[in-house]
C-alpha cells in the first residue's frame, strides 16, 4: 500500500482554494470507485492557535492511499481527473507529489 501526499498550492485568496475544494467534492466519489484506491481526502489547515503550527492558507493537502504505482498512474489518466485538472487550472499554481511507503 502506498500513501500519496500531494500539496496543491493555489493562487492567493480564499476563493481560489475554495474553487479547488468544490471541484474535489465532485471528483472524490468517482476516485473512490477506482480500482486500487483505498482513500482520497483533501485536507486544509486547522486554526489550532498554537505557536508550533506551520500553516499555508493557500494550500490543500491531498492524502491518498493506492494499492500500487500502476493504480496511481491509471488514476491520473481517467477522464474525471483530466476534467478536474482542466476545471482548476486557473486556481492552481503548482502541485508537489510524494509517494511514500511504510518506513518500519
Amino acid at each position: 500500500m502506498l500513501t500519496v501526499i500531494a500539496e496543491i498550492r493555489t493562487r492567493p485568496g480564499q476563493h481560489h482554494r475554495q474553487a479547488v475544494l468544490d471541484q474535489f467534492a465532485k471528483t472524490i466519489p468517482l476516485v473512490l470507485q477506482e480500482a486500487g484506491c483505498h482513500g482520497y481526502m483533501p485536507l486544509v489547515d486547522h486554526a489550532a492557535g498554537v505557536s508550533f503550527q506551520t500553516t499555508a492558507p493557500d494550500s490543500i493537502i491531498m492524502l491518498e492511499q493506492w494499492e500500487s504505482v500502476a493504480h496511481l498512474e491509471a488514476h491520473l489518466q481517467t477522464p474525471h481527473m483530466k476534467a478536474h485538472g482542466e476545471a482548476v487550472k486557473g486556481s492552481v499554481l503548482e502541485t508537489h507529489i510524494r509517494i511514500l511507503e511504510q518506513g518500519v
